[in-house]
């Protein structure tokens, strides 16, 4: 997915990837794939780590996969983590060999500006890429799907990880059916929910996020072990 921020005479535009990690499915490996290969055409690689969390073997072995030379360390979640550990972590984070360090924190704003003034410097000059006024190039039907997994992701906690996939079937505005696809029967109670407890809640809280009179609808389907078949990955946009 990409950001675009645009102030004065720059423009930066934000490729957010996938998660690096360990592939154990058919999915994994998709999704490390698309990750790296969104690195090689960038100008700065941010590498955002959590400060809250210690730097171990995880965080390594994505610095391993792509290149520190141009990359910077984003330490996010400082209003969290404290000054102290903050600096411990920052200590810890120097073996990585980056060309900058950034400690901000996403909810707070701090360090923000100074992260900003850094990567509007290595801009190389050109043309605008969007326009001034434009935000992200996410198609809205992709958005919608996405706020529904994100809800999911929430409310199920570590119970389905990469076990839900979400897409648009139907897309009539203001009506949107957004299906959710999981992979065995017993995962599609644990989203459906006590008397449809979950898929309420869930519901609910995207419909927040939408715009005024939009009408929502989510349905759950059973797609027997989809991340472990390459072809049914791909069909699901990944």
């Amino acid at each position: 997915m990409r950001g675009v921020v645009t102030a004065d005479d720059t423009q930066v535009v934000f490729v957010d990837t996938p998660g690096l990690h360990k592939a154990v499915s058919a999915l994994g490996e998709r999704v490390n794939a698309t990750a790296l290969e969104s690195t090689k055409d960038v100008d700065v690689v941010c590498l955002v780590i959590d400060a809250t969390a210690p730097f171990g073997a995880g965080d390594k072995w994505v610095s391993s996969h792509i290149d520190m030379s141009k990359a910077i360390v984003v330490l996010n979640k400082v209003d969290k983590a404290g000054s102290t550990k903050v600096l411990k972590q920052l200590t810890a984070l120097s073996q990585l060999n980056a060309a900058e360090y950034f400690p901000v924190s996403a909810v707070t704003g701090e360090g923000v500006e100074a992260l900003m003034r850094y990567l509007q410097s290595k801009m190389p000059e050109g043309e605008f890429l969007y326009p001034a006024d434009m935000v992200s190039e996410t198609p809205e039907a992709t958005w919608i799907a996405e706020l529904v997994r994100e809800q999911l992701l929430i409310y199920t906690n570590q119970e389905l990880p990469y076990s839900i996939a979400t897409r648009v079937t139907e897309w009539e505005p203001p009506r949107v059916r957004v299906e959710i696809v999981v992979e065995r029967e017993s995962q599609k109670g644990m989203v459906i929910g006590k008397g449809g407890a979950m898929l309420n809640v869930v519901g609910t809280n995207v419909r927040k996020q939408l715009p005024k009179g939009m009408l929502l609808e989510l349905a759950v389907v059973v797609d027997k072990n989809w991340q472990q078949r390459p072809e049914r990955v791909e069909r699901l946009g990944y």
